[in-house]
């Protein structure tokens, strides 16, 4: 047996049983989250745990709302169809027994400052910008969080889908931290199926570039 195996045994999850997910397993859950390295160690994350069944259900009408809002100003019609059809992979947390939000933090990458004090192209500094480090960081720390869920023996799911809906989730659960920004959410439970449907993934050969 590998003892990378609390890796492999990790996939999306979208259908959950309705059994509550202890507030113990949810704290260790975020722990191993927050062990992530980050940019400076910064720690530029913030995580929003809903147990609510009402407030999941709010959210859910909240996603809804803003897809047909958004829908209807589409003159595309294939566009506006793929939009609509794929709402239910944006909802999809909506029978999670729990559902956790991560949010980012304003982070300014090393070099941010002083290529402005040496009047640097904005070409340069958005090149920087686009490296984003503030945002590998809570990356890691979601990475960290679906693994160790899954190590005991929980489902999640990385969700983007719905931060089209972002300001308007944000409202919903009055979330108003300066300068944060929600990055992913994932609903976290026990898997209703036990079946592992995992994707299939390309080999390592095709993804690596071995210069010696």
């Amino acid at each position: 047996m590998s003892n990378l195996d609390f890796i492999y045994k990790r996939h999306s999850i979208r259908r959950f049983k309705d059994e509550v997910v202890p507030l113990d397993d949810l704290q260790e859950i975020i722990k191993a989250a927050i062990h992530a390295p980050s940019g400076k160690n910064d720690q530029n994350w913030h995580f929003v745990i809903i147990r609510s069944k009402e407030k999941i259900n709010e959210i859910v009408n909240v996603v809804e709302i803003k897809n047909e809002q958004i829908a209807a100003k589409i003159a595309d019609k294939d566009i506006k169809s793929f939009f609509t059809k794929v709402l239910k992979y944006h909802t999809a947390f909506r029978n999670a027994p729990c559902l956790i939000l991560i949010y980012a933090g304003i982070y300014k990458p090393t070099g941010l400052e002083e290529f402005k004090a040496i009047n640097e192209s904005k070409e340069a500094i958005q090149e920087l910008l686009d490296t984003a480090p503030g945002i590998q960081g809570v990356a890691a720390a979601i990475e960290n969080l679906l693994l160790a869920a899954a190590s005991l023996g929980y489902g999640t799911c990385w969700m983007t889908g719905p931060n089209y809906a972002a300001k308007e989730i944000s409202d919903a659960i009055n979330f108003k931290k300066e300068g944060y920004s929600l990055m992913a959410l994932t609903p976290i439970g026990l898997p209703l199926d036990q079946e592992n449907k995992r994707p299939h993934r390309k080999s390592v050969e095709d993804i690596i570039t071995v210069i010696m």
